[in-house]
């Protein structure tokens, strides 16, 4: 298992409430499948992270395209894997 860090940069502020529901209810299923090591807003108001644990690039970047903030065009995605220490 890796460890995969979705940096999810706002994009469209005017739609994060309209959809803040459906991704929140989106990470927290990843989070009972146990896909998600970590996640939070950064406190700057520029997105947030998401540290998915998938065992390739190509099922981290599925899980991360899933959320409603990114397939509705309202986060930017970059995802990087990340080595915990």
């Amino acid at each position: 298992m890796s460890y995969f860090a979705a940096i999810l940069y706002m994009e469209k502020p005017e739609l994060n409430d309209k959809f803040r529901s459906q991704h929140l209810a989106y990470l927290e299923s990843q989070e009972q499948a146990g896909k998600i090591f970590a996640r939070g807003p950064f406190l700057d108001g520029a997105g947030g992270m998401v540290i998915y644990e998938a065992d390739s690039l190509v099922e981290a970047r599925e899980l991360a395209e899933k959320d409603p903030y990114v397939a509705e065009g309202v986060r930017r995605l970059e995802l990087h894997e990340w080595n915990k220490s």
